[in-house]
Protein backbone atom coordinates (compact mmCIF):
# COMPACT_ATOMS: atom_id res chain seq x y z
CA UNK A 1 0.00 0.00 0.00
CA UNK A 2 2.51 2.46 -0.47
CA UNK A 3 1.00 4.56 -3.04
CA UNK A 4 -0.92 5.32 -0.04
CA UNK A 5 1.40 5.33 2.60
CA UNK A 6 2.25 9.04 1.65
CA UNK A 7 -0.44 10.99 3.24
CA UNK A 8 -0.06 12.21 6.70
CA UNK A 9 -1.66 9.72 9.33
CA UNK A 10 -4.21 11.43 12.07
CA UNK A 11 -6.27 10.16 14.67
CA UNK A 12 -9.80 11.78 14.76
CA UNK A 13 -11.93 12.48 18.18
CA UNK A 14 -15.48 11.56 17.60
CA UNK A 15 -18.21 10.36 19.29
CA UNK A 16 -19.69 6.68 19.23
CA UNK A 17 -23.41 4.97 19.41
CA UNK A 18 -23.29 2.37 21.46
CA UNK A 19 -25.80 -0.07 22.27
CA UNK A 20 -28.52 0.61 25.31
CA UNK A 21 -31.82 -1.45 26.53
CA UNK A 22 -34.95 0.05 25.55
CA UNK A 23 -37.83 -1.59 27.29
CA UNK A 24 -37.84 -5.23 29.11
CA UNK A 25 -37.59 -7.37 26.45
CA UNK A 26 -34.97 -8.95 24.87
CA UNK A 27 -33.27 -7.25 22.10
CA UNK A 28 -34.45 -7.64 18.64
CA UNK A 29 -34.65 -6.29 15.18
CA UNK A 30 -36.53 -7.15 12.71
CA UNK A 31 -35.15 -7.14 8.65
CA UNK A 32 -38.61 -6.43 7.00
CA UNK A 33 -41.46 -4.99 8.24
CA UNK A 34 -42.14 -6.00 11.88
CA UNK A 35 -46.11 -7.21 12.98
CA UNK A 36 -48.63 -4.13 13.13
CA UNK A 37 -47.90 -1.97 15.76
CA UNK A 38 -44.62 -3.24 16.85
CA UNK A 39 -41.32 -0.89 16.75
CA UNK A 40 -38.91 -2.74 14.33
CA UNK A 41 -36.42 -2.75 16.86
CA UNK A 42 -35.79 -1.82 20.81
CA UNK A 43 -32.27 -0.99 20.55
CA UNK A 44 -31.16 1.81 22.29
CA UNK A 45 -28.54 4.20 21.47
CA UNK A 46 -25.70 5.99 23.74
CA UNK A 47 -23.23 8.21 22.72
CA UNK A 48 -19.89 8.10 24.26
CA UNK A 49 -16.18 9.77 23.12
CA UNK A 50 -13.76 7.98 21.51
CA UNK A 51 -10.19 8.57 19.19
CA UNK A 52 -10.07 7.12 15.89
CA UNK A 53 -6.34 6.04 15.38
CA UNK A 54 -4.88 6.01 11.95
CA UNK A 55 -3.45 2.63 11.04
CA UNK A 56 -1.95 4.54 7.60
CA UNK A 57 1.60 3.75 7.25
CA UNK A 58 0.89 1.29 9.60
CA UNK A 59 -0.55 -1.17 8.29
CA UNK A 60 1.66 -4.42 9.31
CA UNK A 61 0.53 -3.72 12.88
CA UNK A 62 -2.99 -4.88 12.33
CA UNK A 63 -4.25 -8.30 10.99
CA UNK A 64 -7.24 -10.60 11.13
CA UNK A 65 -5.72 -13.35 13.55
CA UNK A 66 -4.57 -10.43 16.07
CA UNK A 67 -6.71 -7.37 15.36
CA UNK A 68 -10.10 -9.12 13.66
CA UNK A 69 -9.05 -6.66 10.83
CA UNK A 70 -6.92 -5.58 7.95
CA UNK A 71 -6.56 -3.60 5.04
CA UNK A 72 -5.27 -4.74 1.99
CA UNK A 73 -4.37 -3.28 -1.56
CA UNK A 74 -6.41 -4.47 -3.91
CA UNK A 75 -7.76 -3.18 -7.47
CA UNK A 76 -11.15 -3.89 -8.98
CA UNK A 77 -12.35 -4.14 -12.31
CA UNK A 78 -15.78 -3.09 -11.32
CA UNK A 79 -15.89 0.56 -10.49
CA UNK A 80 -19.97 2.06 -10.34
CA UNK A 81 -20.93 -0.96 -8.90
CA UNK A 82 -24.37 -0.64 -10.66
CA UNK A 83 -24.50 -3.92 -12.88
CA UNK A 84 -26.14 -6.32 -10.16
CA UNK A 85 -24.95 -9.33 -12.38
CA UNK A 86 -21.60 -8.28 -12.52
CA UNK A 87 -21.15 -7.90 -9.09
CA UNK A 88 -22.52 -11.01 -8.21
CA UNK A 89 -20.70 -12.64 -11.34
CA UNK A 90 -17.07 -11.15 -11.84
CA UNK A 91 -16.53 -9.12 -8.37
CA UNK A 92 -17.19 -12.04 -6.25
CA UNK A 93 -15.28 -14.18 -7.87
CA UNK A 94 -12.66 -11.31 -7.37
CA UNK A 95 -12.82 -11.23 -3.65
CA UNK A 96 -13.13 -15.20 -3.56
CA UNK A 97 -9.57 -14.75 -5.02
CA UNK A 98 -8.70 -11.87 -3.31
CA UNK A 99 -9.72 -14.17 0.55
CA UNK A 100 -7.83 -17.34 -0.64
CA UNK A 101 -4.73 -15.10 -1.21
CA UNK A 102 -4.70 -13.54 1.95
CA UNK A 103 -6.28 -16.31 4.36
CA UNK A 104 -5.08 -19.31 2.82
CA UNK A 105 -8.46 -20.66 2.51
CA UNK A 106 -9.60 -23.63 0.78
CA UNK A 107 -13.19 -23.01 0.39
CA UNK A 108 -15.30 -19.16 -0.01
CA UNK A 109 -19.44 -18.86 -0.43
CA UNK A 110 -20.76 -15.17 -0.64
CA UNK A 111 -23.61 -15.25 1.22
CA UNK A 112 -25.07 -11.63 0.22
CA UNK A 113 -23.59 -8.20 0.03
CA UNK A 114 -24.63 -4.50 0.83
CA UNK A 115 -24.30 -1.48 -1.12
CA UNK A 116 -24.14 2.16 0.27
CA UNK A 117 -24.28 4.95 -1.71
CA UNK A 118 -27.38 7.44 -1.23
CA UNK A 119 -28.77 9.40 1.37
CA UNK A 120 -32.07 10.95 2.81
CA UNK A 121 -31.37 14.56 1.31
CA UNK A 122 -31.22 13.18 -2.15
CA UNK A 123 -33.77 14.30 -4.47
CA UNK A 124 -35.31 10.97 -5.05
CA UNK A 125 -35.14 9.61 -1.61
CA UNK A 126 -38.21 8.54 -1.31
CA UNK A 127 -38.12 6.36 -4.88
CA UNK A 128 -35.33 4.16 -3.95
CA UNK A 129 -34.05 1.86 -1.31
CA UNK A 130 -31.82 3.85 0.16
CA UNK A 131 -29.29 2.72 2.64
CA UNK A 132 -26.33 5.47 4.32
CA UNK A 133 -23.47 4.06 6.86
CA UNK A 134 -24.64 2.55 10.36
CA UNK A 135 -23.77 4.77 12.93
CA UNK A 136 -23.65 2.11 15.88
CA UNK A 137 -21.43 -0.11 17.32
CA UNK A 138 -22.22 -3.98 16.10
CA UNK A 139 -20.98 -7.03 15.03
CA UNK A 140 -23.02 -8.58 11.93
CA UNK A 141 -22.80 -12.19 13.63
CA UNK A 142 -23.61 -13.79 17.15
CA UNK A 143 -21.31 -16.99 17.86
CA UNK A 144 -24.29 -19.31 17.04
CA UNK A 145 -25.75 -17.79 14.43
CA UNK A 146 -22.56 -17.96 12.82
CA UNK A 147 -23.00 -21.40 12.89
CA UNK A 148 -26.17 -21.63 11.69
CA UNK A 149 -25.17 -19.84 8.97
CA UNK A 150 -23.60 -22.88 8.05
CA UNK A 151 -26.08 -25.01 7.64
CA UNK A 152 -28.42 -22.03 6.31
CA UNK A 153 -26.61 -22.05 3.44
CA UNK A 154 -24.34 -25.45 2.86
CA UNK A 155 -26.88 -28.00 4.19
CA UNK A 156 -25.51 -31.51 3.81
CA UNK A 157 -21.68 -30.26 3.96
CA UNK A 158 -22.27 -27.91 6.90
CA UNK A 159 -21.20 -30.83 9.43
CA UNK A 160 -18.29 -31.70 7.27
CA UNK A 161 -17.09 -28.13 6.67
CA UNK A 162 -17.54 -27.49 10.51
CA UNK A 163 -14.90 -29.68 11.70
CA UNK A 164 -12.40 -27.38 10.26
CA UNK A 165 -11.78 -23.92 11.17
CA UNK A 166 -14.74 -21.18 9.60
CA UNK A 167 -14.84 -17.68 9.59
CA UNK A 168 -17.38 -14.87 8.51
CA UNK A 169 -15.13 -12.60 7.05
CA UNK A 170 -16.70 -9.38 5.34
CA UNK A 171 -14.61 -7.20 2.37
CA UNK A 172 -15.81 -3.84 2.70
CA UNK A 173 -14.70 -1.20 -0.16
CA UNK A 174 -15.07 2.33 -0.93
CA UNK A 175 -16.60 3.02 -4.40
CA UNK A 176 -16.42 5.85 -6.71
CA UNK A 177 -13.87 8.26 -4.24
CA UNK A 178 -11.55 8.07 -1.56
CA UNK A 179 -13.53 8.09 1.52
CA UNK A 180 -14.04 11.63 3.64
CA UNK A 181 -17.61 11.48 5.21
CA UNK A 182 -18.58 8.61 7.59
CA UNK A 183 -15.51 6.72 7.85
CA UNK A 184 -15.59 3.11 9.13
CA UNK A 185 -14.26 2.54 12.13
CA UNK A 186 -13.27 -0.82 13.45
CA UNK A 187 -12.37 -2.06 16.97
CA UNK A 188 -9.13 -4.21 18.24
CA UNK A 189 -10.15 -7.46 19.68
CA UNK A 190 -7.69 -7.41 22.25
CA UNK A 191 -9.77 -4.35 23.73
CA UNK A 192 -12.64 -6.42 24.12
CA UNK A 193 -14.88 -7.74 27.08
CA UNK A 194 -16.39 -10.40 25.07
CA UNK A 195 -18.47 -11.20 28.82
CA UNK A 196 -19.19 -7.56 29.53
CA UNK A 197 -19.49 -5.93 26.02
CA UNK A 198 -21.43 -8.07 23.61
CA UNK A 199 -25.41 -8.14 23.50
CA UNK A 200 -27.10 -10.43 22.03
CA UNK A 201 -29.61 -9.62 19.00
CA UNK A 202 -32.97 -11.69 17.63
CA UNK A 203 -32.14 -10.70 13.92
CA UNK A 204 -35.70 -11.32 12.66
CA UNK A 205 -36.01 -12.26 8.86
CA UNK A 206 -39.27 -13.17 7.46
CA UNK A 207 -38.32 -16.83 7.65
CA UNK A 208 -36.15 -17.53 10.01
CA UNK A 209 -34.20 -15.88 13.32
CA UNK A 210 -30.98 -14.88 13.06
CA UNK A 211 -28.59 -13.30 15.35
CA UNK A 212 -26.00 -10.02 15.51
CA UNK A 213 -24.26 -8.51 18.82
CA UNK A 214 -25.03 -5.19 19.88
CA UNK A 215 -21.77 -3.59 21.93
CA UNK A 216 -21.83 -1.76 25.11
CA UNK A 217 -19.59 1.25 25.89
CA UNK A 218 -16.27 -0.04 27.13
CA UNK A 219 -13.32 2.93 27.47
CA UNK A 220 -10.79 0.41 27.07
CA UNK A 221 -11.62 -0.49 23.28
CA UNK A 222 -9.20 0.80 20.55
CA UNK A 223 -10.67 1.96 17.83
CA UNK A 224 -8.93 2.56 14.32
CA UNK A 225 -9.34 3.32 11.24
CA UNK A 226 -7.38 3.91 7.40
CA UNK A 227 -7.70 7.71 6.54
CA UNK A 228 -8.49 8.72 3.12
CA UNK A 229 -9.11 4.63 2.19
CA UNK A 230 -9.52 4.76 -1.88
CA UNK A 231 -11.51 2.59 -3.87
CA UNK A 232 -8.21 -0.08 -4.28
CA UNK A 233 -8.21 -0.32 -0.53
CA UNK A 234 -10.55 -3.08 1.33
CA UNK A 235 -11.06 -3.46 4.93
CA UNK A 236 -11.31 -7.09 6.05
CA UNK A 237 -13.54 -7.52 8.51
CA UNK A 238 -13.95 -10.73 10.76
CA UNK A 239 -17.23 -11.11 11.88
CA UNK A 240 -16.96 -15.15 13.52
CA UNK A 241 -13.85 -17.10 13.58
CA UNK A 242 -14.03 -21.03 14.90
CA UNK A 243 -10.67 -20.80 16.31
CA UNK A 244 -10.75 -19.58 19.70
CA UNK A 245 -7.10 -19.19 19.98
CA UNK A 246 -6.98 -15.94 17.31
CA UNK A 247 -9.77 -13.05 16.84
CA UNK A 248 -13.16 -13.94 17.01
CA UNK A 249 -14.71 -10.38 15.82
CA UNK A 250 -14.13 -7.13 15.81
CA UNK A 251 -17.36 -4.34 16.89
CA UNK A 252 -17.20 -2.14 13.87
CA UNK A 253 -19.17 1.33 12.98
CA UNK A 254 -19.32 4.12 10.62
CA UNK A 255 -17.93 7.12 12.88
CA UNK A 256 -18.21 11.66 12.03
CA UNK A 257 -14.82 12.62 11.33
CA UNK A 258 -15.52 16.96 11.23
CA UNK A 259 -12.16 17.23 9.91
CA UNK A 260 -13.57 16.22 6.52
CA UNK A 261 -13.73 18.88 4.00
CA UNK A 262 -18.08 19.91 4.01
CA UNK A 263 -17.91 19.65 0.01
CA UNK A 264 -15.79 16.44 -0.30
CA UNK A 265 -18.61 13.52 -2.01
CA UNK A 266 -20.67 11.46 0.55
CA UNK A 267 -19.58 8.11 1.09
CA UNK A 268 -20.46 5.60 -0.98
CA UNK A 269 -19.36 1.68 -0.22
CA UNK A 270 -20.10 -2.40 -1.04
CA UNK A 271 -19.59 -4.68 1.64
CA UNK A 272 -19.64 -8.35 0.76
CA UNK A 273 -20.02 -11.44 3.77
CA UNK A 274 -18.67 -14.44 3.28
CA UNK A 275 -18.19 -17.73 4.91
CA UNK A 276 -14.55 -18.92 4.63
CA UNK A 277 -13.45 -22.96 5.00
CA UNK A 278 -10.02 -24.20 5.60
CA UNK A 279 -11.43 -27.31 4.06
CA UNK A 280 -12.63 -27.65 0.72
Amino acid sequence: MAAAAVLTPHDVPTSLNYYTPEGDETPYQYVRDPPPGKPKHNLGNEAHPAVIHDVRGKEDTVSLDTTGFQFVRHTSTEKDFLDEERIQTVYYKEVEELLKRETGAKRVFIFDHTIRRNYEDSPDFRDKDFRGPVERVHIDQTFDASVARVHHHLGEDAERLLKSRVRIINVWRPIGHAVAHKPLAVADWRTLDVEHDLVPVRFIYPDRVGGTFSVKYNPALRWNFLSDQTPDEVTLIKCFDSDVGKARLTPHTAFLDESSPANAPKRQSIEVRTLVFDAE
